[in-house]
């Protein structure tokens, strides 16, 4: 069972919306206490989108907010990002990932959780967005 699959990509014009989700397997899931959402361009490091504590603490980058937001349901194991107002610099490749905490002191405050401490991650579903 491959851990995260994410889906919901695709190519928009920007102004649109769309929702990827991130279906997660049962054994990381029961212990995936901080999920986020991360994106990369060709050349760049991976950065920080959006991620979400236990207690449903939401953080966000400073370039998605009041446009994403993040969301889980536990019924059906599966991370959400929704995306309105799409521009063209949020064309990236999206990816899901997990892991056993959030860093809860930052994630209070509306800092993300850094990459490196996310165990667990998808394969990446595609995100384009044109002027």
């Amino acid at each position: 069972q491959v851990p995260l699959v994410e889906s919901g990509g695709g190519s928009v014009e920007a102004g649109g919306s769309l929702r990827l989700s991130c279906v997660v397997s049962d054994y990381i899931y029961s212990s995936a206490y901080c999920m986020g959402w991360f994106r990369q361009t060709p050349g760049k490091e991976r950065e920080g989108v959006a991620t979400l504590d236990s207690d449903g603490t939401p953080a966000y980058a400073n370039s998605v907010k009041g446009r994403f937001t993040i969301s889980r349901d536990s019924a059906k194991n599966t991370l959400y990002l929704q995306m309105n107002s799409l521009k063209p610099e949020d064309t990236a490749m999206y990816y899901c990932a997990a892991a056993s905490e959030c860093m809860s002191a930052i994630q209070s405050l509306g800092l993300l959780t850094p990459p490196h401490l996310f165990h667990y991650w998808g394969q990446g579903t595609q995100v384009t967005v044109s002027s």
